[in-house]
């Protein structure tokens, strides 16, 4: 007798279970926890078990299971993948050229015009040659041990994930800022993708999209990656000093006015803290979605997980410290300067 069958027999739904009944042959699972007592009534209240589907669907076969409840969610998914196909693929496919292009962009270039073109990135931005010396040495050190065109290929996506991060990004932040029920309505999808585990994010892309296509993991990264950019943007535009908004009105400036000549550069601290963020998260997901065929230093880590082979397990993941380190400097260089800047 299982633990809710006098519940149901005290209500008067002792019938009503019974038509879910089926007289099939029983499962592995069901004949085994049959063998070790597990349909039998608790002997005190300290073993009843919680009323859950699958323990009340023992009592009363009326009720679904939870493995019903997941299928179900799976058919629903798989039933309109084919709209959701349709409409997806042509905005996203822009995604695919982009990616596709910067990764031919920096596999075809010659090393030495891609490392001097990354160099004089790096002084612009800067100013600082000490930056630029460390930055050339972490890209020939990689260069030296055969890391090059997976560390290009790591940057090449980076680049192209989090520079859409921040043109989607910062309007969206600006938007929340000048609005409390976008922001109302914006930070629990924050909330979703930020606390969402990351292969998680792949589960339903890899039904949307083919694994052969870049939008896959293009896609996950940028959901990933976009929260931090989105939320400092629009914290950085509410703690702008009301004095300072009310002079903007009192020298009649129009809104647009006021966001891009004070808001913007009074938040930009913030908005290059939120691109910074971003730049990490986007590397970290390089290396998850190298699962689904994102190329660069993640494939070397998942090889050397697959294979067992820890040295260049290891040495990828010093790769990708060392890129994360380069990028981490770079932008915290550039904020220093920005904030240097508006001391002045």
């Amino acid at each position: 007798m299982a633990t809710y069958d006098s519940l149901f027999s005290a209500l008067g739904l002792k019938d009503w279970c019974a038509k879910g009944k089926e007289d099939g042959p029983m499962s592995m699972a069901d004949l085994l926890a049959k063998a070790k007592g597990k349909d039998a009534e608790p002997e005190s209240l300290w073993d009843v078990p919680f009323p859950s589907l699958d323990t009340l669907n023992d009592s009363c076969a009326a009720f679904p299971q939870s493995r019903e409840l997941t299928k179900g969610l799976e058919e629903g998914f798989l039933a309109v993948k084919d709209n959701l196909s349709l409409v997806l693929d042509p905005l996203t496919q822009p995604l695919s050229w982009a990616l596709d292009g910067a990764l031919y962009g920096m596999l075809n270039t010659p090393w030495w015009i891609v490392i001097p073109i990354m160099l004089a990135v790096v002084f612009l931005v800067t100013k600082s040659w000490k930056l630029v010396l460390f930055v050339g040495v972490s890209i020939c050190l990689l260069a030296f041990i055969d890391y090059y065109e997976y560390a290009m290929q790591t940057l090449a996506i980076i680049f192209v994930c989090a520079f859409l991060c921040v043109l989607f990004g910062v309007p969206i932040g600006i938007a929340m800022s000048r609005s409390n029920t976008m922001e109302r309505l914006t930070i629990p999808v924050l909330d979703m993708l930020q606390t969402l585990p990351p292969f998680v994010y792949l589960i339903p892309l890899i039904f949307l999209f083919s694994v052969t296509e870049s939008k896959l993991y293009g896609i996950a990264i940028i959901l990933y990656a976009i929260v931090p950019v989105v939320r400092l943007t629009n914290l950085g535009i509410r703690l702008v000093d009301k004095d300072v908004i009310e002079a903007a009105d009192a020298f009649g400036m129009t809104p647009r006015q006021k966001l891009y000549k004070v808001q913007i550069p009074l938040a930009l601290p913030n908005i290059m803290a939120g691109v910074n963020q971003t730049i990490m998260m986007s590397l970290a997901m390089v290396v998850i979605a190298s699962l689904v065929s994102a190329p660069g230093l993640g494939v070397l880590v998942l090889r050397g997980i697959r294979n067992l082979e820890l040295g260049v397990g290891l040495v990828a993941g010093l790769g990708i410290v060392i890129l994360a380190v380069v990028l981490d400097r770079v932008t915290k260089a550039s904020l220093a300067r920005i904030n240097a800047t508006q001391k002045q």
